[in-house]
């Protein structure tokens, strides 16, 4: 369970560049400008040396820590580049995201690269990875996380009873003075979306380009958004893919976790019953969604070798980001039921006292989270929420719409959340498949009916989270394709199906 909790990161109204209320806060000016960047070598663990010579440069931006102070105190963005393989063929430079938000991004290009980025989009840019703001190499925020404390990632645990709500809201405001607490430095508060948005335009100019494409996945749909709205006239081709429904997270945002579920965990007890003579889950689909809630419930009464009910309903979430996950997840199923006890996963390890591995990410999660929008502070109003998703999704209902640690944030928002313009020129394709855990299809229906005539929005008839490089499905990459590289956009909204 050590490797699920540590990609439990992997989760999830603008009307120009000015910053609401305060008109002396502009975009970069357009037009030619020399670029700005010193490539050189990126540090250490960015790349695996060992696989061969490095295929990445690194340099850094400066941005305005405040952008309402310009003049100010200013941070350091970390960017990495891998260079177009044929300059005669090249026309731009693409901006990329990972999500989270926290998830480092500097080694984005080479691995989207490494897993069949086409030949064509390679040539047609220089890829740029980011490490935005708070993360990783830039300016790096943190709330202080050990590994043995109660808060487990950025998906609340499943709230079995009424009172779990209320116990969890205890927990969910010391992580919020914590958090407070451990910004000695005065930069968690400026790690948000639309700043995020500011420090991309700053990066295209920086890189002396008029205008920059962007591909972003998860929460980098959320980013994209954002910069396509603040800065029309600088984005070139943005293609979103799974998708969050709008430029920020909030509550009803993350509800949708628990709807995501119901809608892709089908695909996996449908995988697991034409499986029973090897796992012994079921054999029909629905006796393997009541194998599920039978053992949450035996672990929620007695957990064993640290994995609890609430571990178990999250690595299953977890499961269903990748069919490719589902052998391992049966394996541990099976284990549970023949002896007992997880197998070689097991659950929680105990806690040391040092330092989270997951601490600048989790930490980045809940500033960008937090700092974007009002989240409710009524703690009555999460429990009638976990409630009813409890009802309406009991797979994992009762973890998405349980209370965080934004019901007790002090750092912000100190803007509106970014609206979504829908008049400006430039064509935004929002790729979604049909069934996704964290970022279900709703989401792509929201991004596509906000961006209005915009946008496109390309549904796969698929399974798992991240479409475009991640998924297999040719179709959707060879639309992506096409608009990245030639500027081809659908006439309409399309559905790929698969087989």
């Amino acid at each position: 369970m050590n490797r699920q909790r540590s990609l439990s990161l992997l989760a999830v109204l603008g009307l120009s560049a000015t910053l609401t209320g305060a008109p002396d806060v502009v975009a970069e000016p357009t037009g030619d400008r020399a670029a700005q960047v010193r490539w050189g070598a990126c540090p250490e663990g960015v790349e695996d040396l060992t696989a061969g010579p490095a295929q990445l440069d690194c340099a850094t931006v400066p941005v305005p820590l405040n952008y309402r102070e310009p003049e100010g105190t200013r941070i350091e963005i970390m960017i990495s580049r891998l260079a177009s393989r044929n300059p005669d063929k090249r026309r731009g430079v693409l901006l990329l995201n990972p999500g989270g938000p926290g998830g480092t991004g500097l080694d984005q290009p080479k691995f989207l690269a490494a897993h069949g980025l086409p030949a064509e989009v390679l040539d047609s840019y220089d890829l740029i990875g980011i490490d935005t703001r708070g993360v990783g190499h830039s300016a790096p925020v943190s709330c202080g996380f050990t590994d043995d404390q109660v808060y487990f990632g950025n998906i609340a645990p499943y709230a079995v009873n009424d009172a779990a709500v209320t116990e969890r809201a205890v927990i969910a405001q010391g992580v919020a003075e914590q958090c407070a607490a451990n910004d000695h430095d005065g930069r968690m508060s400026h790690v948000s979306t639309a700043n995020m948005a500011r420090d991309l335009d700053r990066i295209r100019a920086a890189l002396g380009a008029d205008k920059a494409s962007f591909l972003g996945y998860s929460y980098g749909t959320a980013l994209g958004a954002a910069y396509a709205s603040m800065f029309p006239q600088q984005v070139d081709r943005v293609v979103l893919d799974s998708n969050i429904g709008d430029t920020h997270l909030d509550h009803e945002g993350m509800r949708l976790y628990g709807r995501g579920m119901e809608e892709t965990f089908p695909d996996f007890a449908e995988w697991a019953a034409a499986r029973h003579d090897t796992y012994g889950l079921g054999r029909t689909p629905e006796e393997v969604r009541r194998t599920y809630f039978t053992l949450a419930e035996r672990l929620d009464a007695h957990p064993v070798d640290g994995m609890d009910g609430n571990l178990f309903r999250f690595g299953t979430f977890f499961t269903l980001y990748r069919p490719a996950l589902y052998a391992s997840a049966a394996e541990s199923w099976r284990s549970l039921i023949d002896t007992g006890r997880p197998g070689p996963a097991g659950g929680r390890p105990p806690g040391t006292g040092a330092p989270s591995p997951n601490d600048n990410a989790w930490s980045v999660f809940l500033a960008v989270t937090c700092n974007d929008v009002e989240w409710p502070e009524d703690i009555g109003s999460y429990r009638r929420a976990v409630a009813e998703d409890r009802e309406r999704h009991p797979l994992y209902g009762a973890a998405a719409a349980n209370v965080m640690p934004c019901a007790y944030w002090k750092l912000g928002p100190s803007e509106p959340p970014v609206s979504i313009d829908s008049t400006a020129p430039g064509a935004v394709l929002i790729v979604q498949n049909q069934r996704d855990p964290v970022t279900p299809l709703r989401g792509g229906e929201l991004l596509d009916a906000k961006f209005g005539q915009r946008s496109r929005l390309v549904t796969v008839d698929g399974s798992g989270h991240g479409v475009y490089v991640l998924g297999a499905d040719p179709c959707a990459t060879e639309t992506v394709t096409d608009y990245l590289v030639d500027g081809t956009v659908p006439e309409h909204d399309t559905t790929c199906r698969t087989g």
